[in-house]
């Protein structure tokens, strides 16, 4: 009789014949409602409930993984793309200012959190409380050891709350509905095979060059720079089915990993993270008002700059023409330094350790 291991492999077959036309039909449903990172979340759910259900991780190949960390890098870079870097400089100093600031609050209730229950670890406390880059910063948790479910789970929960209150928020300042659509660009061949070529080989371009976090910032970084070879930067755009298998693959990642032993202790210190969240939020509210003083902004601008979380809505809306050069500014600035501060995380927090010694 075969060991009960031999029977594995054709076990996780069956269950990814199941998960992934569940993934889809849940994406589907979500991004049809308008549910923001919806693709990425019906990838944890179907994932999390396989794992679950048969009390077994559900593993992911491990070429289509980094595949999808590259191709998750790529759609960070194209944020990138066609930037009015003349803006940017204009808006350097409160730009570094807010990054400072609310990444700055991720940072100390990341620590609080680690405090408050002793089996979260340092990085995961701070990699799942930094604002913006619900995306990337599973990912990155994957690269720098920390628990990248709990990482999601707080990450996404996060997402939720901010992008419910966006439109709240827009009401109450325009007096009307807001569209955060957005429209699609057609992608046109060049183009496409070249951000393919990025996201397969960047991150083995990081991991050479000794990038933190390789997976993501060599493709991010090289992202803007091929588009330059291209006299039309809103051509430079990935194909919609490479864009949701990857954002699923994340998703599946994370919610493949899933026990009831992880989803235990996200609830016990669930009361913290929403409380972390609100703070967040709240202080972000309050330097919006003030950047609104000294930048001349109206107070729905200062908001979506300072927003932490919901980058695709603030694009969205930028790209339609409803806000300043402010919002994708500080926005970008704010990203930037995120991605840096995770990537070094580890560096960072053995120097806090040190002066806290």
């Amino acid at each position: 009789m075969p060991h009960p291991e031999s029977r594995a492999p054709w076990s996780d077959v069956l269950r990814w014949l199941i998960v992934v036309p569940v993934s889809a039909g849940i994406g589907y449903v979500l991004d049809d409602l308008g549910i923001h990172a919806a693709w990425i979340v019906a990838g944890i759910l179907a994932s999390g409930a396989m794992a679950l259900v048969s009390r077994r991780e559900l593993p992911l190949n491990g070429a289509v993984e980094r595949a999808a960390r590259g191709v998750i890098g790529v759609l960070a870079g194209l944020s990138l793309v066609g930037v009015d870097y003349g803006s940017m400089l204009h808006f350097i100093v409160p730009g570094i200012v807010v990054a400072l600031v609310t990444v700055g609050i991720g940072v100390g209730s990341g620590v609080l959190l680690s405090r408050h229950e002793k089996e979260v670890s340092v990085e995961t406390g701070i990699l799942g409380m930094l604002p913006g880059g619900s995306s990337t910063l599973p990912v990155i948790a994957r690269d720098t050891g920390a628990d990248y479910r709990l990482v999601a789970l707080s990450q996404y929960l996060r997402l939720l709350i901010v992008s419910l209150t966006l439109p709240v928020v827009g009401g109450l300042t325009f007096g009307s509905p807001l569209d955060l659509s957005g429209h699609a660009t057609n992608p046109q061949l060049a183009p496409t095979l070249v951000l393919i070529a990025i996201a397969l080989i960047g991150p083995y371009i990081g991991k050479a060059l000794h990038f933190p976090a390789p997976h993501i910032f060599a493709p991010l970084l090289i992202t803007p720079l091929a588009a330059l070879a291209f006299h039309d930067p809103s051509s430079i755009v990935l194909p919609e089915p490479v864009r949701i298998v990857a954002l699923l693959t994340i998703g599946w990642m994370c919610g493949g990993g899933l026990s009831t032993r992880s989803l235990k202790l996200f609830g016990k210190q669930l009361p913290m993270t929403i409380a972390c969240i609100a703070f967040t939020i709240l202080a972000c509210a309050a330097s919006a008002w003030a950047l609104m003083l000294v930048t001349g902004s109206t107070y729905f601008e200062a908001y979506l700059a300072t927003s932490p979380g919901g980058l695709e809505t603030v694009l969205a809306l930028a790209s339609e023409g409803a806000v300043g050069p402010i919002v994708v500014s500080l926005q970008i600035i704010r990203l930037i330094t995120l991605l840096i501060i995770a990537g070094y995380l580890p560096t960072i927090i053995a120097v806090m350790r040190r002066f806290g010694r």
